[in-house]
């Protein structure tokens, strides 16, 4: 039987989506899976650009970089309003001074790091490193602030943490769209018929999941960062949506205008064409 590779974060929203596939629940229709790898979500992207996996999930900007090679599928992304990027500092932080403190972003490909580019091009003192290293990074002063992604956008409050822009919601305001944070790409080559069975098993899986919450617990729970019922919940209620099922038109609209907005920033190589469809 041919396998193929797969990578995506521990994260509960990607755990959850993938459950039902990479345990054998769902058949992926003669092909099988090699063991999953389990990255953070900038390790995927740098992965992405080396073509490492046949099937991975990837930042959207990231995905402008690879658009050659991979195709998106239309299940299994985390889209949506009220669930992007949160730029947060200490308490005594000045957002009149962003342009002159130094900010960290998980990963130089991830959506949040072109975000606030978007949003504060002035910033020039950015710092890469793990979106799970970020507010550690703050408390301790490495870093003026820094933009948080995942479960940390549940828990920055309780460490005293404070909110200096909701780059999501900034987002959804200039542009009228849901905000695109990441998706699951296939290469291309590996045909359309292929990558058309690889979505409809994936979009399977997430259906699995909803039937089947308390089975998937212990699978989330063995990788989550965040271990706490109501962290868990929250992130799959906010990540996992309607637009994981299926991007539809609106979700698609959403990454192209935001592939837009990443061209004209310059975040792109030229070389990558932008008439290249997106999805299969």
């Amino acid at each position: 039987m041919k396998s193929l590779s797969i990578g995506f974060s521990p994260c509960p929203n990607d755990t959850y989506i993938f459950c039902g596939l990479v345990n054998g629940h769902i058949p992926l229709f003669g092909w099988s899976l090699q063991q999953e790898r389990f990255e953070d979500v900038e390790t995927l992207n740098e992965w992405a650009l080396q073509g490492r996996l046949d099937i991975t999930k990837l930042s959207f900007h990231a995905f402008g970089h690879v658009m050659e090679d991979y195709v998106l599928l239309k299940s299994g992304a985390a889209l949506g309003r009220g669930c992007g990027p949160l730029l947060i500092a200490g308490q005594n932080a000045d957002p009149a001074n962003l342009a002159k403190m130094s900010v960290a972003v998980p990963g130089k490909y991830t959506t949040a790091a072109l975000l606030l580019k978007l949003y504060a091009p002035d910033c020039k003192n950015i710092v890469m490193m793990r979106f799970d290293e970020i507010m550690d990074a703050i408390e301790s002063g490495k870093v003026d602030c820094g933009v948080i992604i995942h479960e940390s956008r549940f828990t920055y409050e309780s460490r005293g943490l404070v909110l200096m822009k909701d780059l999501g919601s900034w987002w959804e305001d200039i542009s009228g769209y849901p905000i695109p944070l990441g998706g699951i790409a296939v290469k291309r080559s590996l045909g359309r018929a292929l990558i058309e069975k690889i979505d409809k098993a994936i979009k399977s899986s997430i259906a699995w999941s909803q039937r089947n919450h308390e089975l998937c617990r212990p699978y989330i729970k063995e990788h989550a960062q965040e271990l706490e019922d109501s962290v868990i919940n929250d992130h799959i209620g906010l990540y996992v949506n309607t637009f994981s099922e299926d991007l539809g038109a609106e979700g698609m609209a959403a990454i192209e205008f935001f592939l837009k907005k990443g061209r004209k920033a310059k975040m792109f190589p030229d070389t990558i064409d932008p008439s290249l469809p997106i999805s299969y």
